[in-house]
């Protein structure tokens, strides 16, 4: 569940990006809104960046840094949910509400279902690995699309969009899947989530279980979306740079 939306980066789904505009394009309303939307989710990430930065210089270690970026995480990582709702029209943004749902839901998934209701797992550095992740891929996502929007797109930021998830990616994964293996001692402990026989509806649930599942989910959807990022770089930078010869 969560490899959809992990680590280095997310499908290449055309929120506020050239290929939406190709076809036929936002208009200008939407085209506006997109780019507002755009601008202020990457000064969002940025702010967890710094905070991390911040953070990292004041205790002179990278350990339980989860707290100083806590709220701004929670904040902009669940404001992502408003692309699966433009995705809804597609004169707006030509995308996959399906894949684009998945995507987005496995990202506020870890971060509301794993990290934040197993407080006994902020403190894991694995946490700090898949936030890293995260942000760095954000920042670039986001100026990416504001900057498609806008028909300046610098080499440099197409460049890191379609090169850095090579790294970032197997990151962000692995800082999840940590996560969430750390999360599962206290879970099975605590019941959380679970949903136990007999009750009145007859239907029980077992939160463990499931997590472990997501896990086991990681296997044939990380390579799927890791090789399909890899195509698509071969494809977009090769383009690039016949365009730029060409010129």
């Amino acid at each position: 569940m969560a490899a959809a939306g992990c680590g280095g980066s997310r499908a290449d789904n055309g929120y506020g990006g050239q290929q939406a505009r190709r076809r036929r394009g936002p208009g200008a309303l939407a085209t506006g809104y997109l780019v507002i939307y755009n601008v202020v989710m990457t000064a969002g990430w940025l702010v967890i960046a710094v905070g991390l930065v911040r953070a990292y210089l004041a205790k002179g270690s990278y350990h339980s840094l989860y707290y100083s970026i806590e709220k701004p995480l929670k904040f902009f990582q669940t404001g992502a949910l408003l692309e699966v709702g433009v995705v809804l029209f597609p004169s707006i943004v030509p995308s996959s509400v399906v894949l684009t749902a998945f995507q987005v839901m496995s990202r506020v998934f870890l971060t509301w279902a794993v990290t934040h209701s197993v407080k006994e797992v902020q403190t894991e550095d694995s946490v700090l690995l898949f936030v890293v992740a995260w942000t760095i891929t954000e920042i670039i996502r986001y100026s990416f699309y504001t900057f498609s929007l806008l028909n300046h797109l610098p080499y440099l930021i197409k460049w890191a969009r379609y090169t850095l998830f090579i790294v970032l990616y197997p990151m962000g994964v692995s800082g999840e899947l940590l996560t969430i293996y750390a999360a599962l001692p206290f879970v099975r402990q605590s019941g959380l989530y679970s949903i136990s026989l007999p009750n009145k509806y007859n239907f029980s649930f077992d939160y463990y279980t499931f997590l472990i599942l997501v896990m086991i989910s990681y296997i044939p959807i990380f390579p799927q979306l890791y090789f399909h990022m890899l195509h698509q770089r071969r494809k977009v930078l090769s383009h690039t740079e016949e365009h730029r010869k060409s010129e």
